[in-house]
């Protein structure tokens, strides 16, 4: 098994059927840790995982006994868990297992209910270790679940690398490519359903083409919700829907903003991307966006699920190409600074090796 550091062993593990944030965040772990990674039968992961030549095994969800298996064949010091359904088997992994590694949790979702009941403090007296992806995050963890069984919690806030960068030439041949050339393109990026909220986004734009003003929209993802996507492509034909797609970062840059709307984001990625990329971002007003934009000086925040605050403050960033340079560089600068790929995970990496007991 490699190891991103010889003197601790890290599995990742991810049943998770999806492929969002989350899932290809679990991949860059294990690509940056070298490590190898434990994912689903039915897994979307598992092209990804070859194209970057990591090792990593196939099980049930709801099989604690092959995970436990694997951590004794790889002699697993830690376990690094993702997605919260994840934690039983861990646990019970661990148990089963002759290694019992610690048990260390990323939290990318908000915790919204009391962990007091008898479930989870069982669960939790065997996890080692959180890691919040932001302090609202940490706050509820501490706010939930019981002191008498709460893990030590560590705040990192979830970074990515610089994208390639485009020349102007480059990204103005893109938009020809997907018929945007001409007027100002506005980007939303994820999964396509009605939380993400690109309707929204959708109706902003057609309320600004009603204005006189010349807007398009590209809606970049794969559709959860296919009614959903449908009735949108009906409604908005004058947008342009690429779905899946794994340009995403040479796409923004063809953007000349990136909006995130989703209602209740726990972090929001898709912002940190843009950002790096130098394009000016606006993100819902709630979560984890209120962590990331600085308003008026990294990204603007809008009201959530709001059309008509979204138009709005589209017109501003669109009419006012000064503003839109300064929210972009802005946006680069603060992107640079706090959400940093290579430092995050060496503070990741820390967490995961230096995890000295649990908080009583």
């Amino acid at each position: 098994m490699r190891t991103c550091k010889e003197d601790v062993r890290i599995l990742e593990v991810c049943l998770s059927p999806d492929l969002g944030g989350l899932e290809l965040y679990v991949l860059r772990c294990a690509k940056h840790f070298k490590t190898s990674m434990v994912i689903a039968k039915d897994s979307k992961l598992a092209g990804y995982l070859e194209e970057e030549d990591l090792k990593y095994e196939k099980i049930g969800r709801k099989n604690p006994f092959a995970l436990a298996k694997i951590i004794d064949t790889c002699k697993a010091d830690v376990l690094h868990v993702h997605w919260t359904k994840d934690l039983s088997v861990a646990v019970f992994a661990k148990l089963f297992s002759h290694q019992k590694p610690k048990i260390i949790q990323t939290r990318h979702m908000h915790m919204t209910r009391f962990k007091d009941d008898m479930y989870h403090r069982f669960l939790y007296r065997y996890i080692d270790g959180m890691i919040a992806v932001t302090k609202r995050v940490h706050e509820q963890i501490e706010a939930f679940v019981p002191q008498s069984v709460r893990p030590k919690v560590f705040t990192s806030y979830i970074g990515v690398e610089t994208p390639q960068m485009l020349t102007p030439e480059a990204a103005m041949e893109l938009r020809r490519a997907y018929g945007l050339d001409g007027g100002f393109v506005v980007g939303i990026f994820g999964r396509i359903e009605p939380a993400k909220g690109q309707h929204v986004v959708l109706e902003a734009a057609e309320r600004l083409r009603q204005q006189g003003l010349e807007v398009k929209t590209l809606v970049v993802g794969g559709a959860m919700d296919k009614a959903y996507e449908k009735k949108l492509q009906e409604r908005f034909c004058k947008d342009v829907f690429v779905g899946f797609s794994h340009e995403v970062g040479a796409l923004m840059q063809a953007c000349d903003c990136v909006v995130l709307a989703t209602e209740k984001e726990t972090f929001g990625l898709v912002l940190v991307e843009a950002m790096h990329a130098g394009v000016s971002v606006l993100g819902s007003n709630s979560g984890g966006p209120q962590e990331i934009i600085e308003d008026g000086v990294s990204g603007v925040l809008f009201e959530p699920m709001s059309a008509e605050d979204l138009a709005k403050k589209l017109a501003m960033v669109l009419g006012d190409g000064e503003l839109r340079s300064k929210l972009a560089q802005g946006g680069q600068m603060r992107a640079k600074a706090c959400f940093d790929a290579v430092k995050q995970f060496r503070e990741v990496r820390g967490m995961l090796k230096n995890y000295q007991g649990k908080e009583k």
